[in-house]
């Protein structure tokens, strides 16, 4: 089965953490809803700061804030497109406190796996 992710990294005042973590519970249910296989949502928990590159670096981390990294798992890029499309037309999802974080700094993007192996159940 070929897959698609989507993944985003932002840095997260830690003062939002809270709300954050209700407004992805939310969009959670609501991708499942329209199809989506996986929905991930992270908070840093080892994520050093680099010489040349980090994540860190990368979102402009701030002193009073975290990096947060997400990943969704659909079918291709095709069944992504269609869920999107739906997500971002779902009005459960508007508004300013669905985005309790510095957007400008939000870097996101859609990859093609070339490798997904996973344990075998024992």
């Amino acid at each position: 089965m070929a897959l698609y992710v989507d993944s985003f990294v932002t840095p997260m005042p830690k003062k939002n953490l809270a709300t954050y973590r209700k407004v992805a519970k939310k969009a959670a249910k609501i991708f499942l809803e329209y199809g989506v296989l996986e929905y991930v949502e992270c908070e840093a928990d080892d994520v050093p700061d680099g010489k040349v590159t980090s994540f860190p670096m990368a979102v402009k981390l701030k002193k009073d804030e975290l990096v947060c990294f997400a990943y969704m798992v659909y079918r291709n890029r095709r069944h992504r497109d269609a869920v999107m499309k739906k997500v971002m037309a779902d009005p459960r999802l508007q508004g300013p406190e669905m985005m309790p974080f510095d957007g400008k700094r939000l870097i996101f993007g859609g990859f093609k796996p070339f490798v997904n192996v996973k344990q075998k159940k024992k």
